[in-house]
């Protein structure tokens, strides 16, 4: 009888033991994610406790003033920065948006698709410093160029496509090609498959491409420094007042709170909007 006891007891007590490794591990990866977030957003917040600190270099959030900001309000340099930020924001995420769609349908349409999609996001493993000044050479060495907003589209363009396309590509591939098939056995015009069957599955992939596009265009600097010409985007503007003007870095601060205030929720807002499914 003791030994039935014991042999019952054996499987009991290793079920036991992967519970408590379970629970261990799944403490442990509670621990890095809380971590990684804290990393993440209490820089953000403190940065927005400064903006409102009289001595933001300091460290000390108090005394708080609101200085830095009448400052920065009164200050109107910085509004072509941001204008040409969100214009050519908007210009790299509208191209990716169709150049990954019309590139991810001929890729998957490749018997072969691997070695194209390795040559379209090898530009992700090139450092932007080299990226930049390989473009500055080609440009305005070789070509003799005069540098501009066109320069830093190609610079952004360049960062931003290979994100978008492989963002449009991991939706495509999950696209079922029987729904085209059966369309055009239904007698459907090709413009009329892609836009009534094609693009509203894809509207994901290629929406969130176009985020991305406009987050890394907005906020890149690398490449913008070697293409710029006379042109100065948003990035350019807070590095050369933070690095040349150190009195003005309080107003950077106040600055770089407000776009955060802008960009978080809308950006919130419409991934909310775009990838939410409504209860059942």
């Amino acid at each position: 009888m003791s030994t039935i006891v014991q042999a019952e007891s054996v499987p009991a007590t290793r079920i036991s033991r992967r519970n408590n490794q379970g629970n261990a591990w799944s403490r442990i990866a509670r621990f890095c994610g809380f971590f990684a977030l804290a990393l993440i957003y209490i820089p953000v917040v403190w940065l927005g406790i400064m903006s409102v600190s009289a001595e933001p270099l300091s460290g000390r959030p108090y005394p708080m003033t609101f200085n830095h900001y009448e400052l920065l309000f009164a200050n109107t340099n910085w509004h072509a920065p941001f204008l040409n930020s969100i214009l050519l924001g908007l210009t790299v995420s509208v191209a990716c948006m169709i150049c990954g769609t019309f590139v991810a349908r001929s890729i998957v349409a490749l018997a072969r698709p691997g070695p194209v999609v390795m040559m379209a996001v090898l530009p992700l493993f090139v450092p932007g410093l080299t990226i930049g000044a390989a473009l500055f050479v080609l440009l305005r060495t070789v070509l003799d160029l005069r540098l501009g907003f066109w320069s830093l589209f190609i610079a952004h363009m360049v960062w931003a496509f290979p994100f978008a396309l492989l963002l449009i590509l991991i939706v495509m591939l999950r696209f079922d090609r029987r729904l085209i098939q059966a369309a055009e056995d239904l007698g459907a015009k090709p413009f009329r498959r892609f836009v009534d069957i094609e693009l509203p599955l894809l509207m994901p992939g290629v929406s969130g491409a176009g985020i991305f596009s406009f987050l890394l265009s907005f906020n890149e600097l690398l490449r913008s420094t070697f293409l710029r010409g006379t042109e100065t985007t948003m990035p350019i503007y807070n590095w050369a007042m933070a690095s040349a003007q150190q009195s003005q870095v309080p107003i950077v601060f106040s600055l770089s709170t407000l776009i955060l205030l802008v960009t978080l929720p809308t950006m919130a807002a419409i991934f909310l909007f775009l990838f939410a499914r409504p209860k059942a």
